[in-house]
């Protein structure tokens, strides 16, 4: 089975390209829609280049997407990227934060994405899933959501069992203060977040959008993502401002 992995550069897309890996499934590439304005109703836009520097501690190459964002035209930019009618190297140009210390080994998916299926991190957004099931029956390929349903807290129990490093780019919840950001999930900061959610009533996964988090380190990744951080907090949420980001530790 060859694929092409939706990622984001946060938990859900970070353990799906691992999810395929684990099948021996053959990961051609992983694409990354950057949302070029403040808000989107499908897309992570915290944080997004990250999986410019994931792909490349996968030996995978990157499809940077360039979307303005707006409703009806998010999904069409990344059909018509995957369809081949995409500029990475003007995607990437637009993508990149500057400051960031480009990936000696990273390389730029050309060409369409000549794949059996994509698969993606959708977890219970019916809006979401809909979209993406719709597009990749007009590509003629298979949509894979092997997170879809799956219970909230095993989920999150997966990660820190396997050694995935996430971090807290953005929180928008009730109970999560200015703390959170820049915060490691681990056994300790899950064992906090599952009594605020239980306490404040919020999920747990973050589907609600109460937070959004980018993975520097998983079992699929050669070496790890150093960062540094600036915080924004706005009185009841907030977000990091990732200012640099390198590879570090390839073998």
């Amino acid at each position: 089975m060859k694929v092409a992995v939706l990622a984001s550069s946060g938990k859900d897309s970070s353990y799906c390209a691992w999810w395929a890996k684990m099948r021996g499934w053959d990961v051609d590439c992983i694409v990354s829609v950057g949302i070029d304005s403040n808000d989107s109703m499908m897309f992570q836009t915290n944080g997004v280049a990250i999986a410019a520097l994931q792909s490349a501690a996968m030996g995978v190459p990157w499809l940077p997407v360039v979307s303005q964002g707006e409703e009806e035209f998010e999904v069409r930019d990344l059909e018509v990227a995957l369809s081949g009618s995409n500029d990475s190297i003007s995607c990437f140009d637009r993508m990149w934060p500057e400051g960031w210390e480009y990936p000696k080994n990273l390389l730029l998916h050309d060409g369409p994405v000549n794949v059996d299926a994509l698969v993606v991190g959708a977890l219970r957004s019916d809006y979401q899933r809909t979209r993406i099931d719709m597009m990749c029956e007009r590509l003629g390929i298979i949509s894979f959501s092997p997170l879809w349903h799956h219970d909230s807290i095993s989920h999150m129990q997966s990660l820190v069992e396997h050694d995935f490093d996430v971090m807290f780019v953005s929180v928008s919840a009730d109970g999560l203060g200015e703390e959170w950001l820049g915060r490691h999930l681990d056994e300790e900061s899950l064992s906090r977040l599952e009594l605020l959610a239980s306490e404040y009533r919020f999920n747990i996964d973050g589907e609600g959008g109460e937070f959004e988090t980018v993975v520097l380190s998983s079992p699929c990744m050669n070496g790890h993502i150093e960062c540094s951080t600036e915080s924004l907090w706005e009185g009841n949420r907030g977000m990091l401002t990732i200012l640099e980001a390198r590879l570090a530790g390839m073998r």
